[in-house]
This record gives structure tokens, sequence and C-alpha cells, in this order.
């Protein structure tokens, strides 16, 4: 059931992201709405999530959703979808072409299913329980390196949420120096989808919501990785914090990040 329902929600964010993508030249100035510091929306992000719930509705008779900009919000008893009509807004208000749909679906509070379909590239990956990990119906795995000074690394700067910017900057000026570098792409479902397909050896962040990681987190893990909070725990989905991460190089990343933050 779940490889039918997991291609279904890859068509279906097919779908929408065409319509994300048609919107790009239209938002104006006056379309955008400030949730919080930093923390935008438009009529884009809300219709999109409306196309997806309409679409997802039917998939699982009696799923609840739990949804970033909360045009429906109602919790089913045993599934979940959570999503991310565009997670990277602010690159798509200012035309900065990494943005994407952002799905999971969960069973009880355990992933099961994700979808992360990125709108420029048009690379949809995906995954369900226990089927690895795939983008484009290609097969794809994490970065085998064995070494943080041969990775490549991601995160995602603070921005509505200073009060460990210090400890952050720290961290930040540790992996620069034990790494091949940092980047910031700005969509947090992105980045856990370069990690699944090994481009990224890495990926942490704080402030994190349940529907940026949902989808791309499971991902990950289909796709050999591994998943956790900061101090090494499973408490990512939910808890704000998260690394991602391939095996060979999991241990000693951790362990920094748990130094710092």
């Amino acid at each position: 059931m779940l490889k039918t329902q997991c291609i279904k929600v890859c068509e279906l964010t097919e779908k929408v992201g065409t319509f994300i993508r048609n919107e790009l030249s239209r938002v104006q100035s006056g379309d955008i709405e400030v949730k919080g510091k930093n923390d935008f929306v438009s009529y884009v992000d809300k219709t999109a999530e409306k196309l997806l719930i309409e679409g997802l509705e039917d998939l699982i008779p009696g799923a609840g959703f739990i949804a970033e900009e909360n045009t429906r919000s109602v919790r089913g008893d045993h599934f979940n979808w959570v999503i991310d009509p565009l997670d990277g807004t602010t690159n798509f208000l200012h035309g900065l072409p990494c943005y994407s749909i952002s799905i999971g679906l969960l069973r009880d509070t355990i992933p099961v299913l994700g979808v992360v379909n990125e709108l420029n590239l048009k690379e949809c990956f995906y995954a369900w329980e226990n089927s690895g990990a795939f983008c484009n119906k290609n097969s794809i795995q994490v970065s085998r390196k064995q070494k943080l000074s041969d990775s490549l690394l991601a995160t995602g700067f603070p921005y509505t949420d200073f009060n460990q910017i210090s400890s952050y900057l720290d961290l930040f000026r540790e992996l620069m120096g034990k790494s091949h570098g940092l980047r910031r792409l700005g969509s947090a479902a992105v980045d856990l989808a370069y990690v699944a397909c090994g481009r990224f050896e890495a990926f942490y962040e704080y402030g994190l919501k349940p529907w940026d990681v949902a989808g791309g987190g499971f991902i990950v893990q289909q796709a050999g990785g591994k998943v956790s909070d900061f101090s090494g725990g499973d408490n990512y989905l939910f808890g704000k914090e998260l690394i991602a991460c391939t095996p060979g190089i999991y241990q000693e990343f951790q362990a920094i990040v748990a130094k710092h933050l």
C-alpha cells in the first residue's frame, strides 16, 4: 500500500509544483505576510497547502494533517500527513532557485513515507517503509565517506531564534576548519535530500519544525543514513534540532555538534 501511496504523492507534488513555479513571477510585495521575524508566507504557500491536502485526504481515509500554514488542522488516530507546501519561502520570494515541497507520513509517531520535490531542478526524492530511497526513479544512497575532513556539510542559519547564536558560531568555526566547507541552501528539506543522495555528508540545524524534517529525515534513513537530535537521541521530529549524516562520519560529527549545542 505505501508504495502506491508514495507514487501518488510524488505525482501530486509535481502538479502542485507546477502551480508554485507558475506563480513565481506573479507574487507582489503586497502578497507577502509576516508571521514572525524573518518568517514570511504568501498566497502561494497557502494555496499550495490546500491543493496538497485536497489531493492527500482520500489516499488514507481518516488520516490527519500537520501542516505549516494550518489551512487544515486535524489529527488522525493512526496516520498523519506532515506537510510543508513551500520549504524555502524566502528563497522563492527573492527568486533564488532552491525551494521544495516536503511531505511525510507518520504512523502514530513513526515516519513511514517521505517525499521532497525540489522544484527548480525537478528532482523528486522519495521513500516508503523498507523501500530504500529514490530520486526520479533512480536508487540513491548516502555518501560512503569515512572522515569529516573529506566531507561537505550543510546547515541552516538561525533566523528567528538567536538564543544559541554564540555557540552556533563557535560550532560553525570549528566545522569550517575540519571539513571541505559548509553550505546554507535555505531549505532544510532539500539539505536532507542532498544528504540522502550523497551530495552532502551531513546536515545540522536547530529551530526546526516537524514539517521541515519529516519527509527528508525519513528519506535519509532509507538511503542508509543516520538521523538524530544533537545528543544522539531520536527526538528530532518534534525536538527542534536535527543531525542527518552518513554513518562513516556520524560519531565524529555528532560529538562536535553536541559539544557546542
